[in-house]
């Protein structure tokens, strides 16, 4: 609650939120810091959590100079980040989170942060998304005419998943979205029924294995896939290494 009105269930979770922190239900998984945001929980996630929000509005959490930040094109989808200086990170622009307090005793020309007087480029008023919504709501006493309607919100395509998930981490979605196109392509020959109980065994190994032979699937114009093609897709090993000759 700022002077008596309140923020969204989501914007004031996205601020208290922590980030970065080890996952109390994935403390035995590796790579399992809260680095995402689930909308409509209205908490911090790790990717070991992905299978239980695979239907949520999903926000991935960055971290730039300490500092918990947001993707530009993310966060503009749910608010207007209009005079919001952004940094650029990795070719894309993110937005602070959290204020960034500054203690000068003299201030100089140029711009200046609304709530925390940090020094800004042209010609931006805020250095972070906390900064402008207590500026709105102090001057304006109301949010709504920033906030935008999202129904769907999902994690960029660089977000990288754990390869240790195990099968029993694997979303039911994935198993549902890859045998729909197995049974509308199916015909009723045995020969094709087969590919499709043996593409359903596939789908519970590795996700990379996995969408090679979907690849080659759904490009073969015939829906034929030879047994040879699988094997070679879900177990690629290297060849045994050969020592130089000794001079």
């Amino acid at each position: 609650m700022i002077m008596g009105y309140q923020k969204p269930a989501w914007l004031e979770a996205l601020y208290t939120q922590k980030f970065f922190v080890g996952c109390s239900y994935h403390e035995n998984a590796k790579k399992n810091e809260k680095n995402v945001f689930c909308l409509d929980c209205c908490t911090s996630i790790c990717p070991h959590c992905l299978p239980s929000h695979r239907f949520h509005r999903l926000l991935q959490i960055r971290r730039y100079v300490y500092h918990d930040v947001v993707r530009m094109e993310d966060l503009q989808k749910l608010i207007d980040c209009s005079n919001v200086q952004a940094y650029t990170i990795n070719s894309a622009k993110v937005v602070f989170i959290k204020k960034r307090p500054q203690n000068r005793q003299f201030k100089g020309s140029g711009n200046y942060c609304t709530s925390c007087d940090r020094s800004l480029q042209e010609p931006f008023i805020h250095c972070s998304l906390g900064c402008k919504v207590d500026f709105v709501l102090k001057h304006y006493k109301d949010l709504s005419p920033y906030l935008r309607t999202c129904n769907s919100l999902q994690l960029s395509p660089d977000f990288l998943i754990p390869q240790e998930m195990g099968d029993e981490e694997m979303t039911r979605s994935t198993v549902v979205d890859c045998d729909e196109p197995m049974s509308s392509c199916s015909g009723s020959s045995g020969s094709e029924n087969n590919m499709s109980m043996s593409c359903t065994e596939i789908v519970r190994k590795r996700r990379s294995g996995w969408s090679t032979v979907c690849a080659k699937f759904m490009a073969n114009s015939n829906n034929k896939v030879s047994d040879e093609d699988m094997a070679t897709s879900m177990s690629r090993r290297k060849g045994i290494p050969h020592r130089s000759p000794l001079c």
